[in-house]
């Protein structure tokens, strides 16, 4: 009975974020969707480039999630104008950060055709891939504006912000994608103008709401008067960068596998690229849960409230695995459906049912690595991350894709077998630096 508490509260801020990823879940569906039934080829086109840029948009994604531990203590402590200098380092952090990556992928780009793709899908895959390589800063800017305002527990905003600028996406594909209304038909080009203009929408959103609206009117004056300060970019820096690196490492473990799948054959990019849209439907649920748990674990960090802190973790786990039996239930009873309903090639259907079955063994792993990864976040005891996501997806699930697939001649299914083992044991060692980490933080308390 004393968890309920716990379950209403990180229900309240988590519902908001979950469905705010579940919309990117199904821009990503419809994406796949309208570019599968417009050409296999561009399906298979976008599956690779998709997967390339999901590294990278993770990895600036996970440097902008630094700026939460700090707005969640500041938050808890009443300190407002401070957060808000927060916000405006994050953002100049940000910036820096989208140049880094956008220059890496200007290098990728010059490199394209000695990637081993087939080498029909290079005239498709160009322009896609500049495209997304334009929207990066934008990406940038939102996750700071997001991570502010998730960190103040304000999480509606982002989820409203979210479903228009998804809802925008995918009318801009339709239109884009098959010429309807006048629009020209430029197939999965026009997908990727599509979200170009949707995430330019998106930071122009959160800068009227930020600088127009009167909610924010206390954080306006710590955002124009608060300076960029070394203090703050320091410790921007100091928890951006091993978030970034220990998401980016568990990103590689699939978008390095999908170079692999490349090697394997056309048919295996676009099955591969459905089983990606189907398991972010369930990863971003549990992302979306774990960033409550961060939320709420950094408040009471902010006020030393570590019995609260270590409960809180226990709750959000227990609320992901529920999530987590919920979403395999019905993709296990589909599994013969799903492809078909991506694509009319019987081959790749008849894949997509193999790979089910170590997807879903995979979920508990998943579960746990997402709680307790955020846990670490909340309490701001994030380096240790880096190696052990390190450790998990370079030295034991990338060399496992490839022994199972090429070594075992398992093909697709053998890649996916790897990810079980490298996200369980990301999962257990997060699950263990956790508790040794509050128990330190105890132990000072009492003394």
């Amino acid at each position: 009975m004393s968890m309920i508490p716990h379950y209403k509260a990180l229900l309240r801020l988590g519902l908001p974020i979950v469905i705010g990823q579940m919309g990117l879940i199904v821009l990503g569906l419809a994406d796949t969707l309208m570019i599968g039934h417009h050409s296999t080829d561009e399906l298979a086109a976008a599956g690779f480039v998709n997967n390339v840029f999901n590294l990278a948009i993770i990895f600036t994604t996970g440097f902008s999630y630094g700026l939460t531990p700090i707005v969640g203590r500041l938050f808890g402590q009443g300190k407002r104008q401070e957060a808000a200098r927060a916000l405006k380092n994050s953002l100049a952090a940000n910036t820096l950060i989208a140049l880094l990556v956008g220059g890496v992928l200007s290098w990728v780009y010059l490199y394209l055709g000695q990637l081993g793709q087939p080498e029909e899908l290079l005239p498709t895959i160009r322009p896609y891939y500049l495209l997304q390589l334009l929207s990066i800063p934008f990406i940038a800017w939102f996750g700071g504006f997001k991570q502010f305002t998730d960190g103040i527990t304000d999480t509606q905003v982002s989820m409203w912000i979210m479903l228009g600028g998804n809802l925008m996406n995918i009318v801009g594909n339709y239109l884009l994608i098959y010429g309807q209304a006048g629009c020209p038909e430029l197939g999965l080009t026009g997908a990727g103008i599509a979200t170009l203009l949707s995430r330019i929408t998106m930071v122009a959103v959160y800068l009227l709401l930020f600088f127009g609206s009167r909610r924010y009117t206390h954080y306006r004056h710590g955002f124009r008067w608060g300076r960029i300060n070394l203090k703050d970019f320091v410790e921007l820096n100091r928890l951006g960068w091993p978030l970034a690196g220990q998401m980016g490492m568990e990103t590689a473990a699939f978008s390095l596998s999908a170079v692999m799948v490349g090697w394997l054959g056309s048919n295996e990019l676009a099955t591969n690229q459905i089983m990606i849209a189907v398991s972010q439907i369930c990863f971003m649920m549990y992302y979306g849960m774990g960033a409550a748990v961060s939320v709420r674990i950094s408040n009471f960090c902010g006020t030393s409230d570590w019995k609260n802190v270590r409960t809180t973790a226990h709750a959000g786990f227990h609320l992901i695995l529920f999530m987590a039996v919920m979403c395999s239930i019905p993709i296990f009873l589909l599994r013969h459906a799903i492809g078909g309903w991506f694509t009319d090639n019987e081959a790749v259907s008849g894949m997509v049912v193999q790979v089910i079955l170590p997807f879903l063994i995979y979920q508990f792993g998943d579960g746990l690595q997402i709680n307790f990864a955020n846990a670490l976040r909340g309490i701001a005891d994030v380096r240790p991350m880096l190696l052990f996501a390190f450790l998990a997806y370079f030295v034991i699930s990338l060399p496992l894709s490839y022994v199972f697939a090429f070594v075992c001649q398992w093909g697709l299914t053998g890649i996916w077998m790897a990810y079980p083992f490298g996200l369980t044991s990301a999962g257990l060692m997060y699950y263990f630096r956790f508790r040794q980490s509050l128990h330190s933080h105890l132990l000072r308390w009492m003394a």
